[in-house]
């Protein structure tokens, strides 16, 4: 923030909710403007998530007003509304760093923070997470009562875990209370039939006021206890329904409903949030908010703005990719997707809210009849492919790695045990950068290994992606899996004309014989340059581009093997079941000695940082690699 924002300003004089406490509410809109403006011209040239918390500012502020944070809990769903929530809770000040290496994470982190209550880098968990704390202060016997609040937003309650919470905060004692931030949109516009119904839910604060000093004076009078309160609750909304013609889904579940209301009017929120701050039971504060609010471009096009990169604060314009850039790996996988629709009418594709981050966006213009958005879903993407692989169906199905964890199950028990040819497009695999370690792509190679059946690959370029693309959809090969990074390729030339592959064939690109240097996917190129500069330094070795991790080619592991040389396998990846533990358990279950260097991901957590400055440290950029060769020269 420039030195003539913050002088004099509201924001500067907030170091803690406790300073926000102190300011009358006539002065919160003024703060709110404040924050809004902080955000603009910090995240133009840092770049982070701008629109979702732009669309939070009010309630944000609102919460930390009338609640005694962090004695009480406020759990956030999806990080990328809680900006406003760091900028009040001491971290002002280090706010350029946000989503740096060393600096702060860009989701909330218990780590960083007391006000940061639970992880929240995925969606749809706050609800749970916030219930098990509620429930813990009730058999705690906190004193004063401790208020636990769950903010949900950005379409999180679409999400399956979200139902799950609602249901049991629906039959478990509880005072749990949730802020839906409902602004229509996840990161691509909100779909399903949740979304309609919020968009007309409606509800009066007089009808609600009558009917909680109702309730009261029942229990007063013993007429009505607790325990029956869920069968009044029930016939009550039964009767509200019958006469307003409309079912709320939250008074469904026994669950208190009070909205919808402006988001933006501060002033409202906070007499709300007063109102219904200690009344007993769960309930649910709707909100109907604009996601990018105060930004008139990112109100225009919320989608682009999730994520802007920098761009320019007056004129809105964002900065684009340097001409001539090589395609990103999500745009080849989108537009090689939608070649092969073209040639293949089996081909369907499936998204859990990311059309645009997959890039499915690109066969979904095209042939909107055979591309399915199912919302922040994973579980429910994964095993909705499966059932038109049943049918005769080619299912490509895009999601995030660190998505895709949620659909393990689904994927064991719903596809793999039936062998169904859903082909699995794994994008953000590996390091993805400055979105940290609830993003970072580390897992799927060991979990996809592990699982019988499944054919797990990756392409050490966009022509070998194209190939990889190209063969599971050519023959009902069963699962399979083709992981690909966030980020642009390396070719100028990405397209080519595809082949079909061998499946668990890898090929040799550099013979040596000093050592064996095995790499998976597009870690290939730093292994290259690396061992370039060995050849220089009088060290001979082999390069091979492994492509399959399951089923691993046991034809170049016998010709590594009989080279008798150290071998140093290179994977953007956990190296803990990853390609260099095939390999390390091929050579065991062989009986054949052998020193076998792992390059990968360490057993801990990445944190945020470039990915450059991450591969660094994880030790597998092309310095690390060489340093690794040298090294195993030596031994």
């Amino acid at each position: 923030m420039s030195a003539e924002t913050t002088n004099g300003s509201l924001l500067a004089r907030i170091d803690s909710p406790s300073d926000l406490r102190k300011l009358s509410i006539e002065q919160l809109p003024q703060l709110c403007a404040e924050i809004r403006q902080f955000l603009i011209e910090s995240l133009s040239v840092n770049p982070g998530h701008f629109a979702s918390s732009m669309g939070a500012v009010e309630l944000t502020v609102a919460l930390h007003y009338v609640f005694d944070t962090p004695y009480d809990r406020i759990v956030w769903d999806v990080g990328h509304q809680a900006y406003g929530h760091k900028l009040i809770t001491g971290r002002r000040d280090n706010f350029a760093t946000n989503r740096t290496f060393g600096g702060l994470s860009g989701f909330p982190n218990p780590d960083e923070s007391p006000y940061d209550t639970f992880s929240a880098g995925h969606a749809s968990n706050s609800i749970s997470a916030a219930l098990g704390m509620a429930i813990a202060t009730i058999l705690k016997k906190d004193r004063p009562r401790r208020n636990v609040v769950a903010v949900v937003g950005d379409a999180s309650i679409s999400g399956g875990l979200a139902f799950e919470g609602l249901n049991n905060a629906a039959n478990t004692p509880n005072n749990l209370l949730i802020v839906l931030n409902d602004n229509d949109m996840s990161i691509d516009k909100n779909v399903g039939a949740l979304n309609s119904q919020l968009a007309h839910l409606t509800t009066s604060r007089i009808y609600n006021d009558l009917r909680y000093k109702t309730f009261k004076v029942l229990k007063k009078l013993h007429l009505v206890s607790d325990r029956r309160k869920g069968a009044l609750l029930r016939f009550n909304n039964s009767l509200k329904s019958l006469l307003s013609k409309q079912q709320n889904l939250f008074e469904g579940l026994n669950i208190r409903y009070f909205g919808p209301f402006d988001g933006h009017d501060i002033a409202t929120i906070v007499r709300v949030l007063n109102d219904i701050r200690d009344m007993e039971g769960p309930r649910i504060l709707h909100l109907r908010t604009v996601k990018g609010k105060g930004y008139a471009p990112a109100e225009a096009d919320p989608a682009s703005w999730h994520a802007p990169g920098r761009f320019d604060p007056v004129s809105g314009k964002r900065e684009g990719s340097k001409a001539g850039a090589p395609l990103k790996y999500q745009d080849v996988f989108g537009n090689t997707l939608l070649e092969l629709a073209r040639k293949n009418d089996k081909i369907v594709a499936i998204t859990a809210a990311m059309p645009s981050g997959t890039s499915i966006s690109t066969m979904q213009a095209e042939m909107p009849g055979r591309v399915f958005d199912v919302g922040i879903s994973e579980g429910h993407a994964v095993t909705f492919a499966g059932g038109l692989a049943k049918d005769g169906m080619r299912p490509f199905v895009g999601i995030y790695s660190s998505f895709l964890q949620r659909g393990y199950d689904h994927i064991i028990h719903d596809i793999a045990l039936q062998r169904l040819p859903v082909i699995f497009c794994i994008d953000r695999a590996g390091i993805v950068g400055e979105d940290g370690a609830t993003h970072h792509g580390a897992f799927d190679i060991a979990y996809m290994r592990t699982v019988p059946g499944m054919i797990v690959a990756s392409g050490r370029d966009e022509h070998a992606l194209r190939n990889l693309l190209y063969t599971a959809q050519a023959n009902d090969h069963g699962p399979f899996a083709i992981r690909y990074p966030r980020g642009g390729g390396r070719l100028a030339e990405w397209q080519n004309v595809m082949r079909e592959l061998p499946i668990g064939k890898g090929e040799r690109l550099t013979d040596g014989s000093a050592i064996a240097v095995l790499t998976i996917g597009p870690v290939a190129s730093a292994a290259a340059e690396a061992i370039a500069k060995a050849r220089e330094k009088g060290i001979d070795a082999a390069h091979y581009d492994m492509i399959f991790a399951k089923p691993i080619d046991e034809d170049i592991l016998a010709e590594v093997a009989a080279k008798n040389c150290p071998i140093i396998t290179v994977e953007d990846g956990t190296i803990d079941g990853g390609m260099g533990s095939a390999v390390s358990d091929w050579f065991t279950s062989h009986g054949i000695p052998r020193t076998i260097v792992r390059l990968g991901m360490p057993d801990k957590f990445i944190p945020q940082g470039t990915p450059a400055q991450l591969h660094a440290i994880c030790g597998y950029d092309a310095d690390g690699i060489l340093a690794a060769i040298i090294k195993t020269a030596k031994q």
